[in-house]
């Protein structure tokens, strides 16, 4: 009997320590999923954080080019709004003989002085005319056609009248030049 309970004591002992083997197993798959867990968290937060760190790169970068914009061409409408007092100084002095130059020259010359500072803040504040002259080419990037007509020695094209000069901002057009544009002759 007594190797009865020796053999029970002894299944019983290895019975333990399979269940022991067991727990220890499980624990362990446990805290490997645990472990991934904590790794996939880790990795999330991680990318998250990577993502509202460029989110912020992005606003500073946009606000920065915002800020350059607004100052290169803020004044845009005002100066879009200056075009009709350009064209209107250009317009008298176009006019001007040379008899009403003799008798009010003083007048003239103001005008003449006004036309020039007129474009002295035009060029301060970086606005350029587009002057095209007759014979150029037309080019829809910065003139605008007022009319077509067939026009002897002339190629399609070609500008064969200037009503209005254009001007650009810097970079960008405020007004196209107002032309009249050549059509192909007929022949």
């Amino acid at each position: 009997m007594a190797n009865e309970n020796k053999d029970e004591f002894l299944d019983d002992i290895e019975s333990l320590e399979a269940e022991q083997d067991r727990i220890e197993e499980e624990d362990a798959a446990a805290e490997v999923d645990e472990l991934e867990q904590m790794r996939a968290e880790r990795d999330e937060m991680k990318d998250r954080f990577m993502r509202a760190l460029a989110d912020a790169e992005n606003s500073r970068k946009r606000s920065e080019r915002d800020r350059r914009e607004a100052e290169q061409y803020g004044g845009s409408k005002m100066a879009r709004d200056m075009l009709p007092v350009y064209d209107s100084l250009k317009r008298a002095l176009e006019t001007v003989t040379d008899e009403q130059r003799a008798v009010s020259g003083p007048l003239i010359e103001g005008i003449e002085l006004t036309m020039r500072e007129l474009l002295h803040v035009f060029e301060k504040h970086g606005i350029v005319r587009i002057a095209p002259k007759v014979g150029d080419r037309f080019d829809p990037n910065f003139h605008e056609s007022m009319f077509e007509a067939p026009l002897p020695d002339t190629k399609s094209g070609d500008i064969i009248q200037v009503s209005a000069e254009g001007f650009m901002l810097h970079d960008r057009l405020l007004r196209p030049a107002q032309v009249g544009v050549s059509s192909t002759p007929k022949g």
